[in-house]
């Protein structure tokens, strides 16, 4: 017959495997979280960044919730998002007349990999980048078509994008659109074999 008093050691052993194991695991994806933060703040750079979820949250939410309206709409109408493979088709047409792209994330994204064409003036959520983005449109024309983009991480946590649309649009440019990165900028523009440039 089974003895329940017999078996109180081999189920505090099972308990502390447990533990352990789980102890283990929170260590790598505390150090996971801590490489990818550092990543965000440009201290380890990547030849192509892989943001992952979980820190963009508490890095970006407040910058998102302080650029929507106050009932969560966007900036931009629905007309002025611009999807990666139209933007890519864009560029491959000789035809078409092409929009200024700027690329208003972060300079380590820039310089790894970018939109062939695109111009870094960022970041957008830094204060020290949203001037260096309005010194650089004081004498663009305010017709000029204009695409921007940054790819850190889920579009709808990106700290750069709504600032930087706000302000142009705020400076009277009448032709913004912005690229819409689901998730970011390798996933949705990079490993959909997209044109490329590498950085300087």
């Amino acid at each position: 017959m089974f003895n329940s008093t017999n078996s109180r050691p081999y189920r505090l052993i099972g308990a502390l495997g447990v533990l352990t194991l789980l102890s283990t695991v929170g260590t790598v994806l505390t150090q996971q979280d801590s490489v990818e933060l550092a990543y965000t703040r440009e201290l380890v750079p990547r030849s192509v960044p892989q943001p992952t979820a979980g820190w963009e949250a508490s890095l970006n939410g407040l910058a998102v919730d302080q650029e929507k309206g106050k009932d969560g709409s966007e900036p931009w109408t629905s007309s002025q998002v611009q999807r990666p493979a139209d933007l890519a088709k864009e560029l491959s047409d000789p035809k078409t007349k092409k929009s200024l792209i700027i690329c208003v994330g972060f300079r380590s994204l820039y310089q790894s990999a970018r939109i062939p064409g695109a111009m870094f003036h960022g970041p957008a959520g830094k204060p020290e980048g949203l001037e260096e983005l309005k010194k650089w449109a004081q004498n663009v024309p305010r017709e000029s078509p204009i695409v921007l983009y940054c790819g850190c991480c889920p579009w709808n946590r990106c700290p750069n994008i709504r600032p930087a649309f706000q302000t142009l649009h705020e400076m009277g440019f009448t032709r913004l659109r912005v690229l819409s990165i689901d998730t970011d900028f390798a996933t949705d523009w990079v490993q959909k074999g997209f044109p490329v440039q590498g950085g300087k």
